[in-house]
């Protein structure tokens, strides 16, 4: 891979990044309501599903999905159940101030909602599977190329998910009082919910 490509590259992974989706929703949720470390298990979570879905990608799985419209549709639908029933969870969430220092069970359930959140998005691995191939030279070795990809989109996502996630910590102190904490968590569960409508809505890329 050049430096011109690289750089066009970078571009294309900072607008994805910094686009408003169900990655940013889940950082600045868990950031306002944990802190940021316990946000950081989520956002280490959503780079899991990255790394996964460019593996896909480079077997050839990826154009499965945007070729079969069952494949796309059961995955797309996995995908917004998901979210919903986690919407449905945040809004239902008792409003009880909760501990910065989130145990490390509570973590580790973190990550893998990270892992689901973006692993069952069936738009993000057919756009993975079409951005990737146009920066990739076929003449020369694809593992390093693909190595350099997932360092790049990974260390795009985290540090423009952590910026998420840090402004929502700041508001994390506002959490004290009850109607508050009720408020934060049915604002953030209708934007799973609505995250999940918009999911279930969509089509597939063409």
């Amino acid at each position: 891979m050049t430096l011109a490509a690289w750089l066009g590259f970078l571009v294309a992974a900072i607008v994805i990044a910094v686009t408003p989706g169900p990655g940013a929703v889940i950082s600045m949720s868990t950031g306002m309501r944990h802190g940021y470390w316990a946000a950081l298990t989520a956002i280490l979570g959503l780079q899991a599903a990255i790394l996964i879905q460019l593996a896909i990608v480079g077997l050839g799985l990826g154009a499965l999905l945007a070729t079969s419209e069952t494949a796309f549709l059961i995955v797309k639908f996995v995908g917004a159940a998901y979210l919903v029933w986690l919407g449905i969870q945040k809004w239902r969430a008792p409003p009880v101030p909760v501990d910065v220092d989130a145990p490390s069970v509570r973590r580790k359930g973190l990550f893998f909602q990270g892992l689901l959140v973006n692993l069952t998005n069936p738009k993000a691995i057919i756009f993975i599977g079409a951005l990737v191939p146009q920066f990739v030279n076929p003449g020369s070795e694809q593992l390093p190329q693909y190595l350099l990809i997932a360092l790049t989109l990974c260390s795009t996502d985290i540090t423009v998910m952590s910026c998420y996630a840090l402004a929502a910590s700041r508001l994390g102190h506002w959490l004290h009082d009850p109607k508050a904490i009720r408020k934060q968590n049915r604002l953030f569960g209708g934007l799973f919910v609505s995250a999940g409508a918009l999911l279930a809505a969509s089509s597939r890329p063409v």
